[in-house]
This record gives C-alpha cells, sequence and structure tokens, in this order.
C-alpha cells in the first residue's frame, strides 16, 4: 500500500515531525511519499528532512491561486504513482487533496491538526477547509478536542477517529550536557534555571502573554531565564515588547531552529501559552525530555498535561496565574523533577509511534477497496454557502 501525503511546510515543526514519525513507524507493507505545495520556495526545509531519513518527496510545480493546474498535477502524480490513499495535512492540502483523489479514484483520508484564524485570509481557507473535511472519507484527528469541533462542523460522526500525536521518546534518552552550556551562551548573562517555549510566533499562540508574565517572573525571580524557540509575523512586535518591560537578555529570541531537540532537555520548565491547540508536539517532547508542562488549557492540551501532577493548567490570555504556576514550578526544585519523572512515564506508555501508526494503517487498510466519483466544482460550491454560515 502507498500513501501519498500532501502539505504545505515552510518549517519543520509539530505536525512535520508527526508525519515523519508516522511514516518511519509504519511496516514496509506501508510505503509513504510525500508530496509538497512550492509556496515560494518555503517547503525545502521539510524535503530536507524527508531526504535525510530516505523518504521519497516531490515538490509540485503549481501552486495557489492555479487550483485547477494543481489539482490535475496531483491527480496525475496519483495515478502515475499507483497511490492507494492520499493523505491531506492542512485547508490548502484538504482542498487540492479532495478533488484530485476524486479523479484518481483514490480515499482521501484529512489530518486534522487544528484551526487558527490567524488572518482574514486564513479564516476564509478555513471556511473551504470545513465544507471539503464533509466530503473526506475519514478525517483524523490529532485530539479529542479537536474532534469535538470537526464533528460541530458537519463531518459525520462514524468519519471522524482520533488518533492522538505521539514522539520518539527514545531521541532524549540521552542529552549531551555540554548543550546546556551553548543554551546559556544565548544569554548575555546566564540564568539560574531556564523556561522554554517554541512555536510560531503568530496571535494564536499567545506567547505576546508570555511576555507579560515573564515580567511578573523577573520580579520575584531574578535568576529565572525565558527562551523562544521560532519564527513568525510577530517576532518584531514581541522583541519591542521585551525592550519595553526592561527584558532584554532576560528573555531571548532564539529563532527558528532544526536542533530543539538537543536543547529542550536542558529546560527546566516549558510554557505553551496557546489560545488554540490541536496537541502540542512540544509538550509531548517536553515530557520525553523529563521537562515538566506549564501550559493553557485549550484544544487538546489538557489531553497531554495531568493538571497538578506533570504540569499544570492555566486559563489562555491570564499573564498572572501563568506567571504564578511559572513560579510555583521554578521555586520547588523536587516538584519540578517529579513532574518532569512523571510526564516522563507517561508519553512513554501513551503517546508512542508504533500505537500511532498501527491505528492509521488500520484506518487507511478499511479504505483502500473504496472508489469515489469524479469532483467537480459545482458538486462543491453548495457546500462552501452551508460552511460560511
Amino acid at each position: 500500500m502507498l500513501i501519498l501525503h500532501l502539505t504545505g511546510s515552510p518549517f519543520f515543526g509539530g505536525p512535520e515531525r508527526l508525519m515523519l514519525g508516522l511514516a518511519q513507524s509504519l511496516p514496509e507493507s506501508c510505503r509513504s511519499a510525500f508530496a509538497l505545495f512550492a509556496d515560494h520556495g518555503t517547503s525545502q526545509a521539510f524535503r530536507r528532512q524527508l531526504l535525510h531519513h530516505g523518504l521519497e518527496g516531490i515538490t509540485l510545480a503549481h501552486d495557489t491561486p492555479h487550483l485547477p493546474a494543481m489539482v490535475r498535477e496531483l491527480t496525475s502524480r496519483l495515478r502515475e504513482w499507483d497511490a492507494d490513499v492520499v493523505c491531506c495535512h492542512g485547508y490548502k492540502a484538504d482542498i487540492v487533496g479532495m478533488f484530485a483523489a476524486r479523479r484518481a479514484g483514490v480515499p482521501a483520508i484529512a489530518m486534522s491538526h487544528g484551526w487558527t484564524a490567524e488572518t482574514w485570509k486564513v479564516r476564509i481557507y478555513e471556511i473551504l477547509d470545513r465544507a471539503c473535511l464533509r466530503r473526506m472519507d475519514r478525517v483524523v484527528c490529532v485530539s479529542e478536542g479537536q474532534a469535538q469541533k470537526i464533528r460541530r462542523a458537519g463531518v459525520r460522526a462514524d468519519h471522524v477517529v482520533v488518533i492522538r500525536n505521539a514522539v520518539r521518546a527514545e531521541r532524549f534518552d540521552r542529552s549531551d550536557p555540554a548543550d546546556r552550556q551553548v543554551l546559556e551562551a544565548m544569554f548575555p548573562r546566564v540564568p539560574e534555571r531556564i523556561v522554554g517555549s517554541a512555536g510560531r510566533l503568530s496571535p494564536e499562540k499567545g506567547f505576546g502573554v508570555l511576555i507579560e508574565a515573564a515580567a511578573i517572573v523577573a520580579r520575584s525571580d531574578p535568576g529565572a531565564g525565558f527562551i523562544h524557540f521560532g519564527d513568525g509575523p510577530l517576532r518584531e512586535t514581541i522583541r519591542r515588547r521585551i525592550g519595553e518591560l526592561g527584558l532584554e537578555g532576560r528573555f531571548v529570541l532564539a529563532g527558528l531552529r532544526d536542533d530543539l531537540d538537543r536543547f529542550l532537555p536542558h529546560w527546566d520548565l516549558c510554557v505553551l501559552p496557546s489560545f488554540t491547540e490541536g496537541l502540542p508536539t512540544v509538550v509531548l517532547e517536553s515530557y520525553a525530555a523529563g521537562v515538566p508542562v506549564v501550559a493553557t488549557a485549550v484544544g487538546g492540551t489538557p489531553e497531554a498535561v495531568a493538571d497538578g501532577v506533570d504540569g499544570y493548567l492555566v486559563p489562555p490570555g491570564d499573564p498572572i496565574a501563568l506567571a504564578r504556576r511559572i513560579l510555583d514550578v521554578l521555586g520547588a526544585d523536587d516538584k519540578r523533577r517529579d513532574m518532569g519523572m512523571l510526564g516522563r512515564q507517561r508519553i512513554r506508555a501513551e503517546f508512542t509511534f508504533a500505537a500511532q501508526a498501527r491505528r492509521f494503517q488500520g484506518v487507511c487498510e478499511q479504505l483502500v477497496t473504496r472508489r469515489r466519483p469524479s469532483a467537480t466544482i459545482g458538486d462543491f460550491a453548495p457546500n462552501v454557502a452551508e460552511a460560511a454560515r
């Protein structure tokens, strides 16, 4: 069986790690190939990772706004490779993949990681996405929280499957003490404790709230330093706010890196202040590395963080509550170690790629004998109107 993954990936982040880990964990009888949108050349980071791990990945020649050409090209690829299933990641992939799969007569699966609604343009795409998801053969959600949103969007309950995100915990079995020194060297002055965060600097991720919380923490714990890995449209806004709050040197923007695994085990705490999430990979990876987590209780995050056991959950948009829990963890070394250890144990028991791959393989095998009629733009239009209501 050949599974063709369709995605537009401007960087190598959580969803990309999920795709890669899933492909590596499936048996040899389930081959994986990848078709990437060009996205003005930004898909190359993920393509390099695919090639590095010996996986087949091609960049499609056509991109938005040329939807018909994109559908024709993907249809041709599906037939050329004799793909059995197309698995779509993201709203653009869902739209193009659904049409191409219908034309090629193969089943289509959407992997629903979550919606952001970060700009008016994205909101329009997400309206179209809701219409597409109703026509997918299956919608795989990374958390039960996301599955509830999908059902409310009108997707048939029997078409919705929950397969939680996973992590390769063995990546964090060993860490190099020298990497702690490299991490500390990113600060002008070495902090006693390091609070780490990672993710796209965009409105839905809530890192502006973390800046406000960091200012509160700094007044009570002068030994705490904050570092963020990631980039995005709010970088300059956040950088200015760091300056306004007098946090220069205390809150470091480390940029986008592909070697986060080196540094994550040397964080003392991971913080995720999002307003919306699917099931955040950085939380799973932090626990795999034995690092406790303070995060907002949104989306699928409460499925990963056991409040008061291996971390804390706080309301979104509340810097005071966030700061209070950060101080609670940083101020108790024994509690911090115990929380990290419990998180590590739970990740290894519940969030493995082996279990995820078995479930995903089962979903694909159920669909491979199905054949769908060709789709047309006319078929799709009524559902767009319905989704916009």
